[in-house]
């Protein structure tokens, strides 16, 4: 009905003149003294040829009306032919449209070809620096000092940095690699804790972590790789006291104690690239590193919120209930 009235008021020039027509045939009858009766009849035929004439246009008008609504949801790529054109203007407005949608079709592919070279270019530059990364690992395993160990530790965090990189690129790639099944939350904690184990002893920090009996549907990979990344930002900004895991129900926490994060901060921790008081603190910050947990943990059906009081220390909960599983 909405729709109907709307129409109306599309044709109201029509309808005003076609009243105004009837008010001077009814007037100059009566000036002339010809029976009104007369035109009463053609006025009503023409009246009724007229809503006749409105109701079958405006169905017309409808059919259009929703093959428009239905292409609203579809990208330009998807939209085939648009309704047929009735005026002059439809046409003109038809062809600006075809255009229009043209130019964002060949944007759009544009933009696909340039980020799929950036994305190998990256891809191969990742790949091609772990080989002397590897090839730098193994040479520091023959030594034991002080210095080999503090070299570990450092890259290490290099080849965290270079799996961040990939990690990125497969986040904003349109195909996805996540294969869901069955894994223990224990040994994946693990897993990821056992990696940063060196940095623990060198920095002299307690790691508080009690074995939990709790099976997950998830990806192991990218699960882990979520692990990581919090207990990466957990050591970075705790000089010193300890970092807890632990499972509450459904919500696991890694809690630190370190310089925490402040109010006003909180509510942009998850912003890609802000790094707030933290980033002033630490000047190495990217401010990618909640960011691209938050997108994990989004694509593996997790919820994910941060609490922190600074000077006290941060906690992020992680929500393993999985109500909906997201893929990018």
């Amino acid at each position: 009905m909405k729709l109907f009235f709307k129409y109306l008021k599309t044709k109201r020039n029509i309808i005003a003149f076609f009243i105004i027509a009837i008010i001077i045939f009814v007037t100059t009858f009566a000036l002339y003294h010809i029976p009104v009766k007369a035109v009463l009849y053609p006025a009503i035929l023409c009246f009724a040829l007229g809503i006749g004439f409105l109701i079958f246009s405006f169905f017309r008008v409808k059919r259009q009306h929703d093959i428009l609504e239905s292409l609203k949801d579809r990208t330009a790529e998807m939209i085939g032919n648009l309704p047929v054109s009735n005026s002059i203007c439809e046409d003109d407005y038809r062809e600006l449209l075809e255009l229009i949608r043209q130019e964002s079709i060949d944007s759009a592919q544009a933009a696909r070809f340039e980020f799929d070279d950036m994305v190998d270019y990256y891809t191969v530059w990742a790949h091609q620096i772990k080989t002397p990364i590897s090839s730098m690992k193994l040479t520091l395993q023959n030594e034991d000092s002080d210095l080999s160990r503090r070299l570990s530790i450092d890259l290490f965090r290099t080849q965290q940095y270079v799996d961040m990189v990939l990690a990125f690129l497969r986040l904003g790639s349109t195909s996805s690699d996540y294969v869901f099944r069955e894994h223990s939350l224990d040994e994946m904690i693990k897993s990821s804790v056992k990696k940063f184990a060196p940095e623990f002893i060198e920095r002299h920090l307690t790691l508080c972590y009690e074995e939990v009996e709790k099976t997950i549907v998830t990806d192991e990979k990218w699960f882990e790789f979520l692990i990581e990344q919090l207990l990466s930002n957990a050591l970075k900004y705790t000089k010193e006291g300890s970092i807890t895991i632990a499972l509450d129900g459904d919500n696991l926490t890694i809690s630190d104690t370190g310089i925490g994060i402040s109010e006003t901060d909180l509510p942009r921790v998850f912003d890609k690239g802000y790094t707030g008081f933290n980033g002033r603190t630490e000047k190495g910050a990217s401010g990618l590193g909640l960011y691209l947990s938050k997108r994990i943990a989004t694509n593996l059906g997790l919820d994910i919120k941060v609490e922190s009081t600074v000077g006290v220390g941060t906690k992020v909960i992680l929500d393993l209930t999985q109500k909906k599983l997201k893929f990018e």
